[in-house]
C-alpha cells in the first residue's frame, strides 16, 4: 500500500524541469517522508527510505515522461 501511493505521489510530481532540481529534490523528499510518517514507517529509517525511493524516481522519469 505504501509502495503505491509513493509510486503514485512521486509520479505526478515529476516533470522534465523538476526532475534534477535541488528544489524539487526538496520537495519530493518532505513528500515522501509525510508519507511514510503516515503509514507508520519507523522514524529512523525514514532519511535512508527516502533517498532510494528519490533515486528510483530520478531513474525512472525518462520512462514515466514518454
Amino acid at each position: 500500500m505504501i509502495a503505491r501511493e509513493l509510486v503514485e505521489t512521486v509520479r505526478s510530481n515529476t516533470g522534465i524541469d523538476r526532475t534534477r532540481s535541488e528544489d524539487g529534490r526538496a520537495r519530493r523528499r518532505i513528500t515522501v517522508k509525510r508519507l511514510l510518517r503516515k503509514h507508520g514507517y519507523p522514524p529512523d529509517k525514514q532519511d535512508k527510505a527516502a533517498d532510494t525511493v528519490i533515486k528510483q524516481a530520478e531513474a525512472l522519469t525518462s520512462v514515466w515522461l514518454v
